[in-house]
């Protein structure tokens, strides 16, 4: 992934993303924060805000940098977590999604949420994001991943 600033600097972005994969997309830049919201069955966990000092939340920042930090509570007002885990909920259900994933999302300068990604298998470490967001709810991992498994245990059987 690269962030393009003018149009002249288009043809060695896409040159670059064309390096990782045959297929590439552009889409429009959101300057904002960004979020992940957990969801567990027909719930949203507490919302988890994404913070780094680099341009933007990408493979370095995610997997490399002790810099970056994942705030739980995520700072927003209850009314605007409430309305983000909301958004999220609906987003995993239209696309069919069950049992438990992540949705990625940002929020821009003017306070509108913007989607990103939804993340039906995401990472299960016990430092990852879905267990982070299941402590903060006062779920032990041993529960969250007994949880996961009941679940998915009756998804089998419909």
């Amino acid at each position: 992934m690269c962030k393009v600033m003018k149009a002249e600097e288009l043809p060695q972005g896409y040159t670059t993303a064309a390096t990782y994969d045959s297929e590439v997309i552009a889409e429009r830049w959101i300057t904002g924060s960004e979020y992940t919201i957990v969801i567990l069955g027909d719930r949203a966990l507490p919302v988890i805000r994404l913070q780094t000092d680099r341009n933007f939340y990408d493979f370095e920042a995610k997997y490399q940098s002790n810099d970056t930090q994942y705030l739980c509570p995520c700072g927003l007002p209850e009314a605007k977590e409430k309305e983000l885990q909301a958004l999220a909920l609906e987003a995993f259900r239209i696309v069919g999604a069950r049992g438990w994933g992540r949705i990625d999302a940002m929020m821009d300068e003017q306070g509108q949420f913007w989607l990103l990604e939804v993340n039906t298998v995401p990472g299960m470490t016990d430092h990852s994001l879905v267990p982070m967001a299941a402590r903060a709810e006062g779920m032990a991992f041993q529960q969250l991943v007994l949880t996961i498994l009941a679940q998915t245990l009756e998804g089998s059987q419909t």
